[in-house]
């Protein structure tokens, strides 16, 4: 079983795709990983050998990953809502950030529909 990042990547998949299992590399960041060190895309995450692993191990240290990452975002988040930025406010709210509309939609972010009484749609009057 590998185990990069205090992550164990799933043993059954390719290791293009094991890698993204870490929080902080994708798709593109596992390939440029992989075509660096030579190991083709193709092969299980349980065929690595140790040599394999712990180059993968060795490179991956050079990237920001896991808990330093999500640390990171949380605090630009913290950032934002200190200086008080339209972002900040949003965040702060639980409201989307980045322009999306909420009239309609937004549920990720406003949670479950909360019934407001006397809010129906107004009928066309004759």
């Amino acid at each position: 079983m590998a185990r990069i990042g205090g992550i164990d990547l799933p043993k059954n998949k390719r290791i293009v795709i094991g890698l993204t299992s870490i929080y902080g590399i994708g798709v593109s960041t596992s390939r440029k990983i992989l075509n660096k060190l030579g190991i083709s895309e193709d092969i299980k995450v349980a065929n690595l050998t140790d040599e394999q692993v712990n180059a993968i191990r060795n490179e991956i240290s050079n990237y920001k990953i896991e808990g330093a990452l999500r640390s990171e975002v949380q605090m630009n988040i913290k950032r934002l809502m200190d200086i008080g930025t339209y972002r900040g406010k949003r965040h702060r709210k639980g409201l989307p950030v980045r322009g999306q509309r909420t009239r309609t939609n937004a549920r990720t972010r406003k949670g479950k529909r909360k019934t407001v009484a006397g809010k129906k749609k107004a009928t066309a009057k004759k």
